[in-house]
């Protein structure tokens, strides 16, 4: 089972060519998310398939979103954002996301996951399955503080090439209420409290924190949230272990699941 039809390469130059329909919308969404199927037609002349070359994704249009007090318009641009911050540390753990100019304007454009949709955070960690992958989700929604980390917005894709149950990848979705300069931290992943980082997350934050947050990721955000994205990873750099709940409880987000 793979969690995508295409490479990352391709996936993500579909989404920025192909044609947008819109199959429907995604129940329990508090904004506008629509499930679209992304298609290149002329790319199948050329190549004289049978089938034009396609995938699901979901579409998330600015328009759709409702105005927020703590946070400025334009969550999608953070969606993008997480992602590319995750491609940057080289963490395949967030699916290929664009921005794109959609059937209702601009928004986010992200690779629906063929996963196993029964499991979620806690069975998995339960089970011990996707670890690595978890750990370094959870280290990216610390650094990209994600207020809004739900045990079922990590989807895993039972992938039966790779024996160790550890390296089963796991990927994060829904990164709308990220990167505040405000440290506003919510997540159900609080098990690895006080466990040394693992050694290549060390190094891959090393580099976050020598080379700066790239310009295709500090373009999507206010100077403010750039500089507080590298100084939370100068912090875990600095701590070397994964943070403790210092609020009392009040950095679990609701619903849990």
């Amino acid at each position: 089972m793979a969690a995508f039809d295409l490479p990352t390469d391709q996936l993500l130059d579909l989404f920025q060519t192909g044609d947008i329909e819109v199959l429907g919308r995604m129940p329990y969404s508090s904004n506008a998310t629509l499930l679209v199927n992304v298609t290149a037609l002329a790319d199948v002349a050329a190549e004289g398939a049978d089938e034009p070359r396609s995938h699901r994704a979901i579409y998330k249009p600015g328009q759709g979103e409702r105005p927020l007090w703590d946070f400025p318009p334009d969550l999608y641009k953070r969606e993008a954002a997480m992602y590319r911050l995750a491609a940057f540390l080289g963490w395949d753990v967030v699916p290929p996301t664009t921005l794109v100019e959609g059937p209702f304007g601009e928004g986010s454009l992200q690779a629906l996951v063929d996963a196993d949709f029964e499991h979620h955070y806690f069975t998995l960690h339960e089970e011990g399955v996707g670890d690595t992958a978890l750990r370094k989700l959870c280290v990216l929604d610390i650094v990209g503080n994600n207020t809004d980390r739900k045990s079922g917005h990590c989807l895993w894709v039972p992938t039966e090439d790779i024996e160790d149950p550890d390296r089963q990848p796991v990927y994060g979705i829904d990164h709308g209420l990220s990167f505040h300069a405000q440290f506003k931290l919510r997540t159900v992943m609080w098990d690895y409290v006080g466990e040394p980082l693992p050694a290549d997350v060390m190094v891959d934050l090393e580099r976050l924190s020598d080379e700066g947050l790239p310009a295709d990721i500090s373009c999507l955000l206010d100077s403010f949230e750039a500089d507080a994205t590298v100084s939370r990873a100068r912090a875990l750099l600095s701590a070397g272990c994964f943070p403790e709940d210092d609020t009392d409880g009040r950095r679990w987000p609701w619903p849990l699941v």
